[in-house]
């Protein structure tokens, strides 16, 4: 654990129990922050990430709490079959947004979700499973078709985020955008494509899930 002596802030590394497995995971708490939000990172990332650990920062700016972590272990992430098992992800996710919420420091915080690709689809599927304890949910250039059974069970505020030139997985999110029926919105960067690689691209996405999270937490 390390902890700044100036401002109070929390970094550490964690490991939550989720069934027969422990997650891994990077928890960093602002000081006196009253919202956490947990990343779900898409197939073959990690919670070191360069893309959702910069989003992470935008976030952690606005004095809001991060959990990066894998929802995966390293023996499970090496079967690809696994990887797409959005049902597994989901579970594992909830245990996460449980376990955060049993912690005395985190009783009084507000959680959302952060998923990118596939972790949207788990990401989705956990706030349709855990209900009132999921307050928000951002996803970036997300698969919410992989989570379609489940889309009109969404009850938190949801926001879609998409690269303008990511033209497939556009499509799956405007027709994930008819069968949400929360309060909802799509946000298409323009000039965008999947990963938001271009100039400026990431730091669009960092500002309209701030906005988002801000605004729903």
């Amino acid at each position: 654990m390390k902890q700044d002596k100036e401002t109070k802030d929390l970094l550490q590394d964690v490991r939550i129990p989720a069934g027969l497995v422990d997650l891994k995971g990077t928890l960093e708490l602002p000081s006196g922050c009253r919202r956490v939000v947990v990343f779900a990172h898409g197939s073959g990332s990690s919670r070191f990430s360069p893309r959702n650990r910069f989003v992470a920062r935008g976030l952690s700016d606005r004095r809001i709490g991060t959990l990066l972590l894998d929802l995966l272990t390293p023996e499970e992430d090496l079967v690809y079959r696994t990887r797409f098992d959005i049902n597994l992800l989901a579970t594992r996710l909830v245990y996460v947004t449980e376990c955060l919420a049993m912690r005395p420091d985190l009783k009084t915080v507000s959680i959302g979700l952060f998923g990118a690709s596939t972790g949207a689809a788990a990401a989705l599927e956990t706030a349709a499973e855990a209900g009132p304890l999921i307050r928000a949910v951002v996803s970036r250039g997300g698969r919410p078709d992989l989570a379609e059974a489940h889309l009109h069970l969404v009850r938190c505020p949801t926001l879609l985020i998409v690269g303008g030139d990511d033209k497939d997985v556009l499509k799956f999110n405007q027709d994930a955008l008819r069968s949400l029926t929360c309060e909802k919105q799509l946000a298409v960067v323009p000039g965008a494509t999947h990963l938001f690689e271009e100039s400026g691209k990431l730091e669009d996405v960092t500002r309209l899930a701030g906005d988002w999270f801000e605004r729903h937490l």
